[in-house]
């Protein structure tokens, strides 16, 4: 198995040095090199290959380069999201195994809305929340304040201190700016003040949970919101980042993780995730958790929070990358 041909996919950057979301889109090519170092080292015969949003170039290089497996990284142009779902999709038709979830898993936790209303179908907590589409904004059922964020997007784009807000009108003011820029739909949600956890999950040898780790907000005083911004996500050093460090594993009572174990376990089977997965998490004042949302194929460089986690269990990085690249394997048709 180990000389079998891998093709470690990722998306070519289309951002320019100096966009907002630069650092995001640029951290996917610094993962695959990382990741084929890793698979190179195994024995298998890596074959990189960075993808733009063009279907037919990414078809005839997927077709050229005959793979027993892509380890899948690719995250979608940042001009196109979409295009995340629709290589998975493409790698299906072509009956290419790859790492990672569905075409079908992505797209849903792409849509933190539709993937919210499936949470709730399923008996899971999750905020209150509304969408909306376009402006007028309507008037907000929810108790204030709300945090709003664009409704297909993830890694905390479009993410800062002023998602949240508190008045009808500062509502409408952050969501026609999210519109403007990301398009609909747009979420606006209950913000739940209290602990934030995250909860990484993983099928090797069975489904279970990583060990928990927290996000230990900095109390930055009045007018200051604890949330994970893109700042704070993806500009180390910044002072968004010194606000929310991480703490692996958390210090958290038996019972409460328990329940977080148990319904991260069970967002992942609800949503059809495979191989590996983070679900977030807030527990509110009553001590009862609620689902931010689940991320399938989560960050997987070896300075994130889930290489944290698999770290905390005693699961070396490049171990479980090899692991991932065999479960692909054997599920070649």
């Amino acid at each position: 198995m180990e000389s079998a041909r891998i093709v470690v996919l990722y998306n070519e950057p289309v951002l320019p040095p100096g966009h907002p979301d630069y650092e995001s889109e640029r951290e996917v090519v610094d993962t695959a090199e990382v990741v084929a170092k890793y698979l190179t080292e195994a024995g298998f015969v890596v074959i990189p290959m960075g993808a733009g949003p063009d279907a037919q170039s990414a078809l005839a290089g997927l077709i050229a380069r005959q793979p027993d497996a892509v380890f899948n990284f690719y995250e979608g142009a940042a001009d196109r999201i979409e295009t995340e779902d629709y290589m998975a999709a493409l790698m299906e038709w072509l009956g290419i195994p790859f790492t990672g979830s569905s075409f079908r898993t992505l797209g849903l936790a792409r849509n933190k809305h539709l993937a919210k209303l499936l949470l709730r179908g399923g008996g899971l907590p999750t905020p209150e929340f509304l969408v909306v589409h376009a402006l007028p904004v309507p008037p907000c059922p929810i108790a204030w304040p709300v945090i709003v964020k664009p409704a297909g997007q993830d890694a905390s784009v479009g993410v800062d201190q002023g998602s949240v807000v508190q008045d009808q009108e500062s509502l409408s003011k952050r969501v026609a700016d999210l519109l403007h820029r990301y398009g609909p739909p747009v979420l606006v949600e209950a913000f739940v003040a209290g602990r934030e956890f995250n909860v990484g999950v993983v099928e090797f040898p069975t489904l279970h949970a990583l060990p928990i780790a927290e996000i230990v907000f900095a109390d930055k005083g009045p007018g200051h919101w604890p949330i994970v911004t893109y700042d704070a996500k993806w500009l180390p050093g910044s002072e968004a980042d010194r606000a929310t460090p991480p703490k692996c594993p958390a210090d958290v009572e038996p019972a409460l993780a328990a329940k977080l174990e148990t319904i991260a376990c069970r967002a992942f089977r609800l949503l059809g995730c495979r191989d590996y997965a983070r679900v977030d998490f807030r527990v509110g004042p009553t001590g009862a958790p609620s689902i931010l949302e689940v991320n399938p194929n989560p960050d997987f460089h070896p300075s994130a929070g889930f290489a944290r986690s698999l770290a905390a269990a005693g699961i070396a990085h490049a171990q479980f990358a090899v692991d991932l690249a065999r479960a692909a394997l054997g599920r070649s048709r």
